[in-house]
């Protein structure tokens, strides 16, 4: 089922594929990582003014990665506001999603965490390093084929 937001996106001949709603009938469209950034700059302007949420997450063990972001459109005087929620995935081999940092500030610390759990690197970002694990870490905790070292690895590195 297509909605609002999919059929204006349609209606602008902007590439995207609507996934549906979630429980709460939230609208969530997939965009393809090229044409994220540019699809980012639309929908601020559109009005949704506010980046709620960022997360990743591992689809499949050796399958793509994802990248979510969920959007709010704050106006005055509006008691619901409308809000939509975005997915880009990439290839696990090269994981590069545009950033959206320039666009809306908030994403700042959310794609650094997506980058340190899962590897997700987010072009352009301006302080693209590791936020929660050491700078020598190696590896991407979150992800599904990730192999823990055992104790002693750890203890012996600091």
């Amino acid at each position: 089922m297509q909605g609002r937001l999919s059929a204006w996106l349609v209606k602008h001949e902007l590439v995207h594929r609507s996934l549906g709603f979630d429980y709460q009938g939230v609208e969530t469209l997939q965009i393809k990582p090229e044409d994220w950034h540019s699809i980012a700059v639309i929908f601020y302007v559109y009005g949704y003014n506010y980046l709620r949420s960022q997360c990743g997450y591992d689809v499949a063990p050796g399958g793509l990665l994802a990248s979510v972001y969920h959007l709010t459109r704050i106006e005055y005087g509006v008691d619901q506001p409308e809000e939509v929620c975005i997915k880009v995935f990439t290839s696990r081999g090269n994981p590069r999603i545009p950033s959206v940092f320039w666009v809306w500030k908030s994403a700042d610390f959310q794609e650094r965490e997506s980058y340190d759990m899962l590897g997700i690197f987010y072009d352009n970002h301006p302080r693209l390093k590791r936020i929660l694990m050491p700078e020598s870490w190696i590896g991407w905790p979150l992800r599904k084929d990730y192999i823990a070292p055992n104790f002693y690895e750890i203890q012996d590195a600091h």
